[in-house]
């Protein structure tokens, strides 16, 4: 049943400055379903210029080592003063602003410093809306190791959200059991919006961007990718997890939970559908065959050969022994009969390939093994692949034709993704020419 809540959540540079917090009240006053908002700190306003969070770390450091911050805050005063200024409304941060910089002088935690952007800009977007402002603190919650409280948070979250109208809440935080203010390390304000929108049992959560959706490909590689439509939470994860830059994991994980789908949405381009994300979606054979293509660089490739190694029982567990006592994780482990390749992070390995190799040799004796440096995974993702006969052939084709050689090949079970590994060097072009073979 349809519960009529839209959960809308804007980022840092939808909320840069005045301009844009007009925007923002269009968009929002333009659907009264947008019920609850969840705000970023001000981000940049030209590629010159500084986030706010970044400048309340600069003040934590200061004050760490005994230097003033008097320039550094009287600069995100005056940020947020203008934004007021800027928007002729009649209020003032000044007392909160004593009361932070008596708490930075105090030396009050990193959390707490970093956190007064989204504070602050909540505040102000609350009185310019003309909605309640309802403090991160009262109600998102973690556990005294630090981990997410998040049954408690849903529980004591839904009965606040419960005697509120309209609200808005500030991102990037919450409060320890002792009260103290803690951040959280990854997806920041994307994950309190997929906080409140399960507490709020919306419809639909919101994520409010510079861009209009997910793209198909990374615009500085490939010109012009087209937006997908739908994706799914699955497909979502594959791309990111190669380097989309999309939503993070643990950032959509309560919607999901709750089956709640994600509209990514752009504010410059209100009148574009954007993107959505959700759990399932039907594999259709008059879409697109892929949904999209990620990759990143920054990988080794350790390759073993040795003559009857599919009978060696115990092969395969004492060379993966051998990478995690040196703290090494693999990402890829493609195999033969007699060879097999482990791709892994070149940041890990590199200063460990002497005595990788030496007890890769000492436990498993190959006949041959090396680990090269500079390979680059490309992941080719799509719920419509399992229908699509041909579609690795397509992404070979593709490859060859652009004159790259694909060092590695690895196919999920479930036909979703299939990943293939090139040199460095040949990155772009590959991308670019998997993308023309597929999207036209």
């Amino acid at each position: 049943m349809s519960s009529g809540i839209k959960v809308v959540k804007f980022g840092g540079s939808s909320l840069a400055d005045a301009e844009h917090f007009r925007k923002v009240a269009d968009i929002i006053h333009s659907d009264p379903e947008r019920r609850f908002v969840v705000a970023s700190a001000p981000g940049k306003r030209n590629s010159d210029d500084e986030k706010v969070t970044d400048m309340l770390y600069k003040c934590y450091d200061l004050t760490r080592n005994g230097e003033s911050i008097d320039n550094i805050f009287l600069c995100i005063k005056r940020r947020y003063d203008k934004i007021i200024k800027d928007l002729k409304m009649d209020f003032s941060l000044d007392n909160e602003f004593s009361k932070i910089k008596l708490a930075i002088l105090h030396h009050a935690g990193r959390d707490y410093i970093a956190s007064r952007g989204e504070y602050l800009n909540a505040i102000v977007l609350s009185k310019y809306l003309g909605y309640d402002f309802i403090d991160a603190e009262k109600g998102i919650f973690f556990c005294e190791d630090g981990s997410f409280d998040a049954e408690n948070t849903n529980k004591t979250l839904s009965a606040i959200l419960e005697k509120h109208e309209n609200a808005v809440i500030p991102g990037f935080y919450g409060s320890m059991p002792n009260g103290t203010i803690k951040t959280f390390t990854r997806g920041g304000s994307d994950f309190t919006g997929s906080v409140v929108a399960r507490a709020a049992r919306a419809d639909i959560y919101e994520n409010w961007t510079d861009v209009s959706g997910v793209l198909m490909a990374d615009p500085r590689y490939v010109k012009n990718p087209r937006a997908i439509d739908v994706i799914t939470y699955k497909e979502l994860r594959e791309l990111s997890y190669m380097g989309a830059s999309v939503l993070h994991d643990e950032a959509i994980f309560p919607v999901r939970v709750a089956g709640i789908p994600i509209n990514i949405r752009n504010t410059n381009r209100p009148a574009d559908k954007g993107t959505m994300i959700v759990q399932n979606a039907p594999a259709n054979k008059n879409s697109d065959i892929i949904t999209g293509i990620a990759g990143k660089k920054g990988f080794s490739i350790i390759v073993l050969e040795k003559d009857m190694m599919n009978n060696e029982i115990g092969f395969g567990k004492k060379v993966l022994e051998v990478l995690m006592n040196n703290n090494v994780s693999f990402e890829h482990l493609p195999s033969g009969i007699d060879a097999m390749s482990i791709i892994v992070s070149t940041d890990e390995i590199k200063d460990k390939k002497l005595i990788v190799a030496d007890e890769i040799k000492k436990y498993v004796h190959p006949d041959y093994i090396s680990i090269d440096d500079g390979i680059a995974l490309i992941a080719v993702v799509g719920r419509n692949m399992v229908n699509g006969i041909g579609t690795a052939y397509r992404v070979f084709k593709a490859a060859a034709e652009s004159g790259v050689n694909i060092k590695m090949i690895d196919q999920g079970s479930g036909e979703m993704n299939i990943i293939i590994g090139v040199k460095e060097e040949d990155y772009e072009k590959a991308l670019q020419a998997i993308y023309s073979e597929f999207v036209h």
